[in-house]
């Protein structure tokens, strides 16, 4: 039984009521203060903590509102055309599609100012991203505000549908208002009629209709009016079993209505008779099409009950299924490709031919008797050897222990033979060989190599000459040192021990004559020399100091003029700060550790 329950819908807030309840709650469920001693990684995760929570609340709510309305592709066709009738499908969709829209962008939003935040250099940075995030979040809830207004109309207009069981036989009664159909209903149910203009469609619901028309006059319509309502819906009653009720007959029996009355009356008959027709009765039963009734009296209601009961229990989902009728005596038997036939012949055969351990087992005793042999699979020149037991001494000697007198033999063989497989793994790659080439193709082969090594004796010898070096040498220098310099560059750095601790070692050591070794020192401190950092308390000319000790008296008095403004994780003067720690507005009437029995 398929049953919607449409007045469980939660209520759609309008966009500003929207905002409201957000940011809010936001207020209420996240932390509102914070000290100065902050620091900057704290202050960051204190306003990425409302951006998230922020995002997260508006996410639930719009993601409520869609899950909980119906998807037109999800519920029973009967509510889709009905939905389709009162509210045009492509605008609902359209509304539903703008609200994940909207969530979507939300989260973009979030993710985007939290990774900003992330870097947020001082307090007053990171209170603007998060104000920026919110801002850009509540903009995108007021463009979709028309959407929400729309949807919480269909929300209210859904709720007061009534519940229909599309899978349940229906009875539909309709016509103008004060023709009686209420008063119907009232005689043969005990349900509480609501009157209400139900838009309605009989597309998928397995239906009878009743068409109630007032003959008397004194509904305020006339017959031709009423005809008229009747040709124009008939077209809903396609396929259903329709039966045209004439009401009121105690005011106006059906044989005094004049000529042009019962015309009309008989070509809505027979547009009732179509319906017979269609459900495969005799065109000639006419019972039960065209009835007259008078609920005053309750004259011919319990009639009219039974006759729409019968057609609708008559009405059955009936399957056809066509079979082909041959066109001649021929036969056209099933072609199947010769091949496939080949192919499912050998895989029957190989199924058959085929045996599994289990068949095996089954066999020869079962578990517990058969033993399945590992032998079976081996490859070897006969295959009477599988069986055969494999002897542990042969001529008194172990046979695991021997050793073949050949084997040193083999085992050359055994590297010739990877050595040639080698060469022409080698051989496969692309490389110029002489006796390939024609005669005058291997002189010009000799020509490019001698001039390819030439090249590279010329290039050393530039690297390793002083006269290759004109710049140095036109200068008045000798380009020796640094030469030496390089090469002891390329060979690496040793340790050595310093002068200063063979002058404390002990008196066995070999004396070193002091000329040599300061020269020697000397040339590993021009050779070896690196560039310095300028140390800061280094006056640099410009900068108005008169020594180093004024500078450095600087420096420390720039470092305590910024102490207090860094502490409080401000970036410059201009930095916001909040100088009360507890703001009276948002700690008032909250109550401190301790009794509560002073408010």
């Amino acid at each position: 039984m398929v049953q919607y329950n449409f007045k469980k819908i939660t209520v759609v807030p309008n966009g500003k009521d929207f905002i409201d309840i957000i940011l809010s709650r936001t207020q209420r469920k996240t932390p509102t203060v914070f000290h100065k001693g902050y620091a900057i990684s704290r202050l960051r995760q204190f306003y990425m903590r409302k951006v998230k929570y922020t995002q997260q609340n508006f996410h639930e709510k719009l993601s409520t509102i869609i899950d909980e309305f119906p998807r037109l592709d999800d519920i029973h066709p009967f509510y889709g055309d009905l939905r389709h009738v009162l509210y045009n499908k492509d605008h609902y969709k359209l509304a539903l599609g703008q609200i994940n829209t909207a969530r979507n962008l939300i989260s973009k939003i979030a993710k985007d100012y939290v990774k900003l935040l992330k870097y947020g250099d001082s307090l007053y940075r990171c209170k603007s991203l998060k104000v920026a995030a919110l801002g850009r979040m509540c903009t995108v809830i007021k463009r979709i505000g028309p959407s929400l207004a729309y949807l919480e109309q269909i929300r209210q207009h859904m709720a007061r549908l009534p519940s229909i069981d599309p899978n349940t036989r229906t009875m539909l009664i309709c016509g103008y208002p004060n023709v009686g159909k209420s008063s119907f209903m009232n005689k043969i149910t005990r349900a509480d009629v609501d009157v209400q203009p139900y838009a309605f469609t009989t597309k998928s619901l397995s239906t009878a209709v009743l068409f109630f028309l007032d003959i008397s006059g004194s509904c305020g319509y006339s017959i031709a009016q009423q005809a008229a309502l009747f040709h124009s819906i008939k077209s809903l009653f396609m396929n259903k079993p329709l039966i045209i009720v004439c009401n009121k007959t105690d005011l106006q029996p059906l044989d005094g209505i004049s000529e042009e009355d019962r015309k009309l009356v008989m070509e809505m008959k027979a547009e009732a008779m179509k319906t017979v027709i269609g459900q495969g009765s005799e065109p000639t039963n006419e019972e039960g099409v065209l009835l007259t009734v008078s609920t005053l009296t309750e004259d011919g209601v319990i009639a009219v009950k039974n006759a729409a009961c019968e057609r609708l229990l008559n009405q059955r989902v009936e399957f056809h299924v066509a079979l082909p009728k041959p066109r001649d005596q021929k036969e056209r038997p099933a072609c199947i490709p010769q091949a496939v036939l080949e192919t499912k012949a050998k895989q029957a055969a190989e199924k058959e031919k085929r045996k599994t351990e289990k068949d095996l087992e089954d066999e020869n005793g079962g578990a517990g008797v058969y033993s399945a042999s590992l032998r079976k699979n081996y490859i070897l020149s006969n295959d009477e050897w599988k069986e055969d037991i494999m002897p542990e001494i042969l001529d008194g000697h172990n046979v695991y222990d021997f050793i073949d007198p050949d084997i040193l033999l083999r085992l050359e063989e055994l590297e010739r033979e990877e050595g040639l497989r080698q060469e022409e793994e080698e051989g496969d790659d692309f490389e110029m060989d002489g006796q390939e080439l024609s005669p005058e193709e291997q002189e010009a082969l000799a020509e490019i190599r001698k001039k390819k090594s030439m090249l590279i004796q010329q290039h050393r010898m530039k690297k390793s000459t002083a006269e290759s070096r004109p710049v140095l040498s036109s200068l008045g220098l000798d380009p020796s040192l640094a030469i030496n310099r390089a090469r002891s560059k390329s060979r690496g750095r040793k340790r050595e021990r310093s002068v200063d601790r063979r002058e404390g070692d002990d008196g066995d050591a070999m004396d070193i004559d002091d000329n040599q070794a300061s020269k020697k020192l000397r040339l590993r401190s021009t050779s070896w020399s690196r560039s310095r950092s300028r140390p800061p308390s280094e006056v640099v000319p410009g900068e108005g100091l008169k020594d180093s000790a004024q500078k450095v008296n600087a420096i420390k008095l720039a470092k305590k003029s910024v102490l207090k403004r860094n502490k409080n994780a401000r970036r410059g003067e201009a930095d916001r700060v909040i100088p009360t720690l507890k703001p009276k507005h948002l700690f008032s009437g909250k109550r401190s550790i301790g009794k509560t029995q002073r408010r």
